[in-house]
């Protein structure tokens, strides 16, 4: 699928925590199809282009969501929360990216997101709900504090609604308060390459899906790796712009 560029109306931004914030982008049903998983780039200039993760599946509403980390100290992050506040209308480039769920796969799902990298996998779990309802799927979302998590309420949903569902909280400081009650509703306290490393998981029979920085990428492949995985069943977008060197 080829990538389309097109003008977007801006139809809502709302504060999902102090630091993160929601976009609602309106356009042709036709012209926004993408596959769950994908990313489209937003156009702050003639020459800037910003990628971000599409949250929300391919609708027929001519509707997409997007998470957007708000980082003062970031000249395109601060030009994008004033462009946001004043425009109408923005320049999008979609689709992109090859990590996207795959149509014939029902697999266990294993989704390892840090910060916004959630948006990513808010989409690949709405889809998979949609296809398969009884699909495994295990989501752990890291952040370094509690507040972090802008959507827990909607993950704890999901746990709460769906038998083959677990959601796994990671904070590197303590919870600011306890976690809903139910038994798919776990919290793990450190980084998220060190809860993966302590947890009874068995990852070879799943799809893998990572997204966040680098870094923490490659941390818990690491540590999936010695646990056991099938490498073609892994996926991230990271592996297309950050790869690294086995040797």
């Amino acid at each position: 699928m080829s990538a389309r560029t097109m003008t977007c109306l801006v139809t809502e931004v709302e504060d999902l925590n102090p630091d993160v914030f929601g976009v609602t982008l309106e356009g042709r049903a036709e012209a926004l199809v993408h596959e769950p998983g994908q990313y489209l780039e937003l156009a702050l200039d003639e020459y800037t282009w910003v990628p971000f993760s599409i949250a929300s599946g391919s609708r027929d509403d001519g509707r997409l969501e997007l998470h957007v980390q708000h980082w003062p100290e970031r000249s395109n992050s601060a030009r994008l929360r004033e462009l946001l506040q004043v425009a109408e209308q923005l320049t999008v480039r979609l689709p992109g990216g090859d990590c996207k769920l795959a149509d014939n796969s029902t697999r266990p799902l294993l989704l390892i997101a840090a910060g916004t990298g959630f948006a990513q996998m808010k989409a690949l779990i709405e889809a998979a709900l949609a296809r398969h309802p009884e699909r495994r799927i295990d989501l752990w979302w890291a952040a370094r504090e509690h507040r972090e998590l802008y959507l827990e309420p909607l993950a704890t949903r999901w746990a709460q609604t769906y038998p083959h569902f677990t959601f796994h909280a990671v904070t590197e400081l303590p919870l600011a308060e306890p976690l809903a009650e139910g038994e798919r509703l776990i919290h793990h306290q450190g980084r998220i390459d060190e809860a993966l490393e302590a947890a009874d998981i068995d990852p070879i029979e799943c799809d893998i899906y990572l997204s966040g920085s680098p870094g923490m990428v490659y941390a818990c492949l690491d540590v999936l790796e010695d646990k056991g995985i099938d490498e073609a069943r892994v996926f991230s977008d990271v592996f297309s712009y950050a790869p690294r060197d086995k040797a």
